[in-house]
Order: C-alpha cells, then sequence, then structure tokens
C-alpha cells in the first residue's frame, strides 16, 4: 500500500484562507442584502413622504389647469417624477419628466417595467378622496447606490485576503519549523541510538505521537536486548554440548577394541540428540519472540490436542513405568494458534515425564468451569521450590534436578505461548505427591 503524501503548510493555508474568504463571502452577501432592505425601505419612505406632502399642498391649491414645474436642474430629478390627479380624472400638476397619463393604476406601493424602464410607484388619496397624487422613482437610484456599497465591501477583500493569505503561510510556516527540527534530530541518529527523542521545544499537537515514538524506540530497544541476550546465551549453551561431542568424536578415534569404539559412538549419538532438541527449542523461542500476537487464531479444542501429545509420548510413559492419566474434558475449546498449544502441551508433558522417577505417576487434567478452560500437569518428581519458581520461566536456566539433560527453554517456551494467547501460568505443589504442578488457565 502506498502513502498519499500532502503538504501539510499548503492544507493548512488551503483551510484557512478558505475559511476566511467564505466567511468574508458570507458576510458580505449578508450586508449586501441587509443594505439593500435598508434601502429600499428608506427611499419608500422618502417616496411615500414626497407624496404626502404634496398632497397636503395641493388641497389647498384650486387651480384648474396643468402645472408644470419648470426644467429639470439635477441628475437625480430625471429619475424622480410626480403627478397630482383630480377625482375626475384631471390632471391637475405634475413634474417636467412625467407624462400626461397615470403613472400606476395602483393604489400604495407598486412597480412596472417598461421601455422607460424600472420604477418605483406610490399612489394615495387624500381624505376626501378628491386629489391623488402619483410618485415615481427609476429604480438606477436605488441600483447605483447599492453597488456603490457593493463596492465598498468587496474593495476590502481584494487586498484583505492577499494580505491575509502572506500573513497565514508565515505564521504556518514558523509554527511548522519545529517539525522539520525534530525530522533532523531523528535522520541524524545513529541506529544504535535508541534513547527518547526529547527535543527542546515541539508543538503540543504532536506529543502523542513523540510519546509513541519513544515507546517504539523502547521496545526496539528491549526486543535487541532480548536478541543480544539470546544469541550470548545460545552460544554459551551450545558451547558445551559441542564440546562434549568433540571429545567423544575422539575417544571414537582413539578407541583400541570395537566395545570402546561402540560406548564412545552411542555418546555421541546421545549428544547429537541433546544438541539437536537444543536447537530444536531455540529455533521455537526465536519464531515466538517476535509475534505480538496470534498470527492465525482459530478454534483448538484442547481435549483432541492433548491426547494426541500423550499418544505421541506413549514410549516414554512406557519406559519409565509411569502411572498415567489423562482426564480431558469434552468442551475445553479455545481461540488460539494450534500448533503452538501443541508446543505447550508437549512441553509440559515431556518435562512431567522426564522429572518423574521410574515407577511415579503423572496427570494431565483439562477441565471448564464459567467459561474457563484449565490444564493441570502434575508429576511425583522433586518439584521446585517456591523461591525459584520466577527464575525457572526465564531461558536456560535449569536446577539440576534429577540429573535429567535439558537445555532450561521448555517452561521459557510455555511460558511465552501462555502470553501470547492471553493465558496464566502457575507453578504450585502437587498436594499427593509433593512433585511439581503446572497450571494454564484460558480466559472465557
Amino acid at each position: 500500500m502506498t502513502t498519499a503524501w500532502f503538504s501539510l503548510r499548503r492544507r493548512l493555508l488551503g483551510l484557512l484562507l478558505g475559511g476566511v474568504a467564505a466567511a468574508w463571502l458570507v458576510t458580505m452577501v449578508f450586508s449586501y442584502l441587509d443594505a439593500h432592505h435598508e434601502v429600499d425601505e428608506l427611499f419608500d419612505a422618502q417616496l411615500a413622504q414626497a407624496a404626502q406632502t404634496l398632497l397636503a399642498l395641493a388641497s389647498h391649491d384650486g387651480g384648474d389647469g396643468i402645472e408644470d414645474l419648470g426644467d429639470i436642474t439635477h441628475k437625480y430629478q430625471r429619475r424622480l417624477r410626480f403627478q397630482i390627479w383630480q377625482a375626475d380624472g384631471k390632471l391637475l400638476m405634475r413634474s417636467k419628466n412625467a407624462p400626461t397619463t397615470p403613472l400606476t393604476e395602483a393604489y400604495g406601493f407598486s412597480e412596472t417595467r417598461g421601455p422607460e424602464g424600472h420604477w418605483r410607484h406610490f399612489s394615495q388619496w387624500n381624505e376626501a378622496h378628491g386629489l391623488q397624487v402619483q410618485v415615481s422613482e427609476n429604480h438606477h437610484i436605488r441600483d447605483d447606490l447599492i453597488g456603490h456599497i457593493a463596492w465598498r465591501l468587496l474593495f476590502p477583500a481584494l487586498f484583505g485576503l492577499p494580505l491575509i493569505g502572506f500573513w497565514v503561510w508565515l505564521a504556518t510556516r514558523q509554527g511548522l519549523a519545529s517539525l522539520d527540527g525534530i525530522a533532523r534530530q531523528i535522520a541524524s541518529r545513529a541506529p544504535q541510538q535508541l534513547q527518547p527523542l526529547c527535543p527542546a521545544s515541539a508543538p503540543e499537537e504532536i506529543r502523542t505521537m513523540l510519546e509513541a515514538l519513544n515507546g517504539l524506540f523502547q521496545r526496539v530497544e528491549t526486543a535487541l536486548e532480548g536478541e543480544r541476550r539470546f544469541t550470548a546465551d545460545a552460544a554459551h549453551e551450545l558451547r558445551t554440548p559441542l564440546a562434549a561431542l568433540q571429545t567423544q568424536l575422539q575417544v571414537a578415534l582413539r578407541a583400541r577394541d570395537g566395545d570402546e569404539r561402540d560406548r564412545s559412538l552411542q555418546q555421541l549419538q546421545s549428544g547429537l540428540s541433546r544438541a539437536s532438541h537444543l536447537v530444536d527449542q531455540m529455533l521455537q523461542l526465536a519464531r515466538l519472540d517476535p509475534e505480538s500476537g496470534l498470527p492465525d487464531p482459530q478454534t483448538v479444542d484442547l481435549g483432541r490436542l492433548a491426547e494426541a501429545v500423550c499418544a505421541d509420548l506413549g514410549p516414554l510413559i512406557l519406559g519409565k513405568n509411569i502411572d498415567f492419566d489423562l482426564d480431558a474434558a469434552d468442551d475445553c475449546i479455545v481461540i488460539g494458534q494450534n500448533e503452538w498449544l501443541r508446543v505447550l502441551i508437549r512441553n509440559l508433558v515431556d518435562n512431567a515425564i522426564r522429572y518423574t522417577p521410574d515407577g511415579g505417576a503423572v496427570r494431565v487434567s483439562l477441565t471448564r468451569a464459567d467459561g474457563h478452560c484449565r490444564l493441570s500437569v502434575q508429576d511425583s518428581g522433586p518439584g521446585i521450590p517456591v523461591n525459584d519458581r520466577a527464575a525457572v520461566l526465564r531461558r536456560f536456566h535449569r536446577l539440576d534436578q534429577g540429573g535429567q539433560p535439558g537445555s532450561g527453554l521448555g517452561l521459557a517456551i510455555v511460558a511465552r505461548i501462555a502470553e501470547l494467547h492471553g493465558a496464566r501460568l502457575e507453578l504450585g505443589e502437587t498436594a499427593v505427591t509433593g512433585g511439581l504442578t503446572v497450571t494454564v488457565h484460558w480466559p472465557a
């Protein structure tokens, strides 16, 4: 999966400028509409006031002819006109630019559109209903004023937005400069430098990322330390069997007769078996270490798995004449990795058989209660003292009890597999025989 890279600076710049521009645009539109409404209200009030003034004056004038008010001297006069009509339809007075026909047939406010343009009218009768005044205003007056207001609103945005954009660009560049410093600090580190990253200053927003990165450094350091310790312990443990093999080989080469050579070869074969067992266990542990979870979780029947493992170990049980008993419930089903659980059960049962003396007893039981599965392996061997039970779970730690060969990895592998399955491992003492009891509890 490829990463879709993007510029945080450009994204912040786009979001901030886009938000400011959108807010400015909404404000401009709202201001324009509000100003348009207020201008219309103002001019309508002026129309009504002019009509009422003319009506009051005409009510005291008894002239019978049409009176013209002279030439138009102001540009806005060409966009204003009025008429005064008598009730019998006679035109009493009009402005120079007004026609001799009624401006509107409607009463109150009205509008008309035609060859002469877009006009706003107001018509009103006096109380005696003898005179009617009609006042008209060309909409260009309002449109010019609204356009002037809109330009005054737009003009600051034309210069303000570039200035805001430049300032936002500087601010984001300065604010994100610390990220470049942290990146350079990480890039300059050597592979073995895994100490926590502690910059002199950093944004609060990347604290969680730095904490996660330092946590990763700590986990990598722990993993590398484990690898170094594992390598050192493995080299130490392999040195002894390899030296013994070399000695037995030299004895076999210098044997004076066939019987001595056969005994040396038998010892050599036994040493090779122990070395092979040690290598197998180290490989198992090496495969388990990098895992942080189950690679292929599935349902596992622990009862059937235990029966199969015990059947494989049958020759060892018969060879030592051990009183062996397996009691497995039918409903011990857990979620886990089948092969790893097989290794867990095999290591526990194999240890119990190895440390149980000839004619001893080994008990393996699988039970289920309240949704929890429980595996218990008991033996009649020497057991493990309480003070040593935590130590035997560490790698390559052996107690040298019973003279049995081993690598000190069996219980360490069991503990790691139990940990990966979320199970709890307990070591205790067998109540009847005084040997060791190993119990594994799986969660519900």
